[in-house]
């Protein structure tokens, strides 16, 4: 038999709601019940960590390994050659371009000895003033 046969309902109808009455529980003063703890802590006052609190925790502890094993690795660079250099006092008029293409070798692209020149002053620009002292490759 099927459950319509067995209940048979009629669409759109709702089944009544059962209400209980809720009672006060009546004292006792031969038992009190205990109350609950309001911490999360044994009673040794240490803290009680549950199985997924344990996970996390390792979790935690794991990540922040990977971490810095990651990110603390550091990238040595092979140190630069030693370029030996002569000093340049800038005069009035110089320019970094004249100055490029007076140190330029035969053959060379003088933007390229400008980039060189910017370097190895730790210039930001190839803006120069008169009296400034420019290191100047030494092969020259």
């Amino acid at each position: 038999m099927s459950t319509i046969a067995a209940q048979p309902r009629i669409i759109g109808q709702v089944a009544p709601v059962r209400r209980t009455r809720v009672t006060a529980p009546v004292a006792s003063t031969a038992h009190p019940r205990p109350r609950p703890v309001a911490s999360q802590s044994a009673p040794d006052g240490r803290l009680r960590l549950t199985r997924r609190g344990r996970v996390v925790v390792v979790a935690l502890g794991l990540l922040l390994a990977v971490a810095g094993v990651m990110g603390g690795r550091a990238v040595a660079e092979s140190p630069q050659q030693a370029v030996e250099v002569q000093t340049y006092a800038v005069q009035t008029g110089d320019t970094m371009w004249s100055i490029a293409q007076g140190v330029a070798q035969p053959g060379e692209d003088v933007r390229d000895v400008v980039l060189q020149l910017q370097r190895l002053n730790d210039l930001a620009d190839t803006s120069l003033l008169a009296g400034q002292v420019l290191l100047l490759p030494a092969d020259v």
